[in-house]
């Protein structure tokens, strides 16, 4: 993989943070890569990342690891997480912003697929992906019910 295809999105507001999350649909993501910094007010996460942006018809498909920052997170509520399970693996569906009635803050809502969920309760939206590894082939693409 050439450096200029490693992928590196920002985002700051919720439009952006929909860019982020159709680049991280389907990832898969270990408890134990879940990460947040009180002091710093940062939450992360290491995540295998489909990459839906290098698809094509048939196998083989690529993922890589990457890593998604969010700043100024003033609280987190997990719903569904196996928090007492590092090895425990989540798929990711997608990320939506709920804004507060008082711009900028807001709520980031991380969804997982079997109806979990992390909601991160931010000052705004100042989030981050960027990857942080080379590819490798996978054979299977991510399903979806219809």
């Amino acid at each position: 993989m050439s450096e200029e295809a490693s992928l590196r999105l920002a985002a700051e507001d919720g439009a952006d943070l929909e860019v982020i999350s159709a680049a991280v649909q389907d990832a898969l993501v270990r408890v134990e890569g879940l990460a947040f910094d009180r002091r710093a007010r940062r939450f992360t996460l290491t995540l295998d990342r489909f990459r839906h942006e290098a698809a094509h018809a048939a196998p083989p498909y690529e993922r890589v690891q990457s890593a998604l920052s969010l700043e100024g997170v003033l609280a987190i509520k997990t719903k569904r997480l196996r928090r007492d399970a590092p090895q425990a693996l989540a798929s990711i569906l997608s990320l939506r912003f709920d804004p507060d009635p008082e711009p900028p803050g807001g709520t980031v809502h991380i969804i997982l697929a079997g109806g979990g969920e992390i909601a991160l309760t931010v000052e705004c939206v100042d989030a981050a992906l960027f990857d942080i590894g080379a590819p490798w082939r996978t054979p299977r693409r991510p399903a979806h019910d219809e």
